[in-house]
This record gives structure tokens, C-alpha cells and sequence, in this order.
């Protein structure tokens, strides 16, 4: 990912461009490569098909995600503020960058394909991984409640965070996220304090 060429940025870029206006089915290599202002052949320079994007767009993203919230996980904050950091930064992130929402919560993208499936995951498991760290360093902090499972309060506070970027996404990002969701993940991170 570190090897990713200019043309190869410029690329998902576009389509996640045409993720955000036309959606899966709008992203086609005709499409893309129209947008792109270049033919289909050109396009296939740099990727063999319209999955090898979906999953470029994919690893480029994770590694984005991880580069950021690593910053995060190490800095010297509590855990409690880190928690709140780490959903903040996601939702900055997502507000400049709305087509990753696009792709990662369109159900037409993971059926039956492998790569993609795969790429989602290891965005997951990352951030699962990452967070369950946190809550286990608040909890031995005394920040939060040892009375809830660590795994419990992870499907709270991603459930609570996949709940609004799929309500912002279904509102076609009509309201701020940033606002709405620090809020609502502010919350949810006060419920478990001591």
C-alpha cells in the first residue's frame, strides 16, 4: 500500500466519487474510466477489475484507519479520552471522506466476494482489537465499570457508531456527523464511567 501511485489514488478517488452519486451499481469500469476521462483499457493498467478497486479502496483505507487511531492508542490522554478521540477522528475522517461509508456499508459489496469480505474484516478487527485495549486500560484506571464485559461494552459503543453512520448515510449525509456522533459516543462512554 505504501507503493500506491498517484494515478492509482486519483483512481479511487474517482470512484468513491461515484460511489457517493450513483452508488454499487453506478461504480462500473465504463463509469469509472468515463469519469476518469480515460478508456477502460487505460483503467486496467492499474487494475485488473472493478473488485481489485473496491478492495484497493478498501486496504487504503484501513491503512489510514490504523496509522490514525495508532497515533491515538499512544498518546499520552487517559484511556477514557482516548476512546473519545479514536470515535471523534472516525468521524472527521468519514465527514471529508463520505464514500468510504459508501462501501463499507453497501450489502451488495460483501456477497459472495472473498477479497472484499476480507478487507472489511481486517478494518474490524483492527478497531475491535484497538478498542477492546482501551477498555481493559479504563477499566484498570477505574475510569469504567469492571461490571459490564469488555466484550459487551465494544458491541455497544460499535453498534452505537455503525447505527450513525448508517443513519447518515441513509439521510445522504444530511446532518453533521461529527457533532451528532462525538455526542452520542460521549454518552455512550459516560454510561460506563464509575
Amino acid at each position: 500500500m505504501d507503493q500506491t501511485s498517484q494515478r492509482q489514488y486519483e483512481i479511487i478517488q474517482a470512484a468513491g466519487k461515484l460511489l457517493i452519486e450513483k452508488g454499487v451499481k453506478g461504480l462500473t469500469t465504463k463509469n469509472l474510466a468515463a469519469e476518469m476521462g480515460f478508456s477502460e483499457s487505460a483503467l486496467y493498467r492499474h487494475f485488473k477489475n472493478k473488485e481489485d478497486i473496491i478492495v484497493f479502496l478498501l486496504e487504503f483505507l484501513k491503512q489510514n484507519i490504523e496509522q490514525r487511531l495508532t497515533e491515538i492508542a499512544y498518546s499520552s490522554a487517559n484511556p477514557t479520552e482516548k476512546l473519545s478521540q479514536i470515535f471523534n477522528s472516525q468521524f472527521a475522517y468519514f465527514s471529508q471522506n463520505p464514500h468510504f461509508i459508501v462501501a463499507v456499508l453497501s450489502e451488495g459489496l460483501i456477497d459472495d466476494n472473498t477479497k472484499i469480505i476480507q478487507s472489511i474484516w481486517g478494518i474490524f478487527h483492527f478497531k475491535s482489537q484497538l478498542l477492546s485495549q482501551l477498555i481493559e486500560q479504563a477499566k484498570q484506571a477505574g475510569e469504567i465499570t469492571n461490571q459490564i464485559s469488555t466484550s459487551d461494552i465494544l458491541h455497544i459503543l460499535l453498534g452505537s457508531f455503525r447505527l450513525m453512520m448508517f443513519k447518515w448515510k441513509m439521510t445522504q449525509f444530511g446532518f453533521n456527523l461529527s457533532e451528532q456522533g462525538s455526542a452520542l459516543m460521549q454518552i455512550n462512554i459516560n454510561l460506563f464511567k464509575q
